[in-house]
């Protein structure tokens, strides 16, 4: 199970996973579980035979049958309502699946591997996402921290980008200035890896120098005026009021979770994740 913000590279982590695997010749299958509409969920994942449904002019196998042997990805997992998370549970749990209208079991080998922007622990609390499910799918769990929190790792995708864009739009021997490496270092990237791409490409496509400045590169105005100096993402703005709720209370958790209008396990967890 990959966790980590929109655009931090969660789906590269899973193809880098697959590539080093003993599985890496075989197919690796993506499926954007927040994509796939309710009345289509068991047609995409187990298939379905010729005549099950009106639409169903000829066979076809899911996505579970297309990755065996590989790797199958599921993108957003975070997103399937819950009362399909039993049906994937049982393809997961039983290695096999069924064909919408066949009772022919298909077994199933497959590298599994999954990606979400929630918070899945809180999820299971709330009641939203099967417990059985997660112990499923989160045998192994990396986090992906956003690009804020990877200090240099700024720099060496920012020049990345810059080299691929710069030959995708033969603007060859560009390069980021001093000012404008600090600007980039600075700023929160809300959007992550992602945000910075696109970025870096923009600035390529509109340089008209071979030297990039400061105001050649683009980012949102989280705040204006005075407010601009202090601007913080809500990642940021959450984590000071409950140091700031910690600090009131002499440490108190009890009665700092009281104040913040969350449960205790909720501070608990919210400190764990901000590093307090």
């Amino acid at each position: 199970l990959i966790t980590g913000e929109n655009g931090t590279g969660k789906e590269l982590i899973a193809r880098e996973i697959h590539r080093l695997s003993g599985r890496a010749n075989e197919v690796m299958v993506s499926v954007d579980m927040g994509a796939i509409t309710e009345t289509l969920f068991e047609s995409e994942l187990f298939g379905h035979e010729k005549g099950s449904f009106t639409d169903a002019h000829e066979s076809r196998p899911g996505k579970f049958e297309a990755a065996n042997k590989g790797s199958l990805f599921l993108d957003e997992i975070g997103n399937l309502p819950i009362h399909l998370q039993a049906k994937l549970l049982a393809a997961i749990q039983n290695r096999q699946v069924s064909r919408i209208g066949s009772n022919k079991p298909i077994p199933i080998d497959i590298r599994l591997i999954s990606a979400t922007n929630k918070d899945i622990e809180s999820m299971v609390r709330e009641g939203l996402f099967r417990e059985d499910l997660l112990y499923r799918i989160n045998t192994i769990q990396i986090e992906v921290p956003p690009l804020r929190k990877r200090g240099d790792d700024i720099m060496v995708l920012a020049d990345f980008f810059l080299r691929k864009y710069s030959s995708k739009y033969n603007k060859p021997a560009l390069q980021i200035n001093q000012q404008a490496r600090e600007k980039l270092m600075k700023y929160s990237w809300p959007g992550n890896v992602r945000e910075l791409q696109h970025t870096i490409e923009k600035a390529v496509i509109l340089s008209d120098s071979h030297v990039l400045k400061p105001e050649d590169f683009f980012m949102r105005q989280v705040a204006s005026g005075k407010a601009a100096d202090t601007a913080r993402t809500l990642d940021e703005m959450e984590k000071q009021m409950i140091q700031q709720a910690i600090d009131k209370h002499s440490g108190n958790l009890s009665a700092a979770a009281e104040q913040l209008g969350i449960t205790r396990q909720t501070l608990y967890n919210k400190i764990k994740k901000f590093e307090l």
